[in-house]
């Protein structure tokens, strides 16, 4: 038997669909070249917000900034945004899910060495 053109399919039982989204990473943190300083603007998908700008002297923007970048951006994103010593100082507060932490960490073993010395 076979299905008609656009007949919907069945989601096997089970699927959690967060276990199936690409989270990218750059090749090596020392590539993460971003400011530290100023104001920046991005665009969706790292926000959707009408107003999508960010002061990075304001602590609760640069986290929120941080943890958008390296949840929804690409590896060029993480490159032009995120910087080195930040993120490793922000890594043990952003907001993240635990898969895409997991797979930071995988790649770079010196997020998970920082987490445990601010535990």
């Amino acid at each position: 038997m076979s299905e008609e053109p656009g007949a919907h399919r069945r989601v096997p039982r089970g699927y959690v669909y967060a276990d199936h989204i690409p989270y990218e990473t750059p090749e090596s943190l020392d590539d993460l070249r971003g400011r530290t300083t100023g104001v920046i603007q991005v665009a969706p998908p790292i926000s959707t917000a009408p107003d999508p700008r960010y002061d990075l002297s304001d602590e609760a923007m640069v986290k929120h900034l941080y943890s958008a970048v390296v949840r929804d951006g690409n590896a060029q994103d993480q490159e032009a945004l995120l910087h080195r010593a930040t993120l490793m100082r922000l890594w043990p507060e952003l907001n993240l899910p635990v898969r895409c932490r997991a797979i930071w960490e995988s790649k770079f073993p010196a997020l998970v060495v920082r987490a445990a010395r601010t535990a």
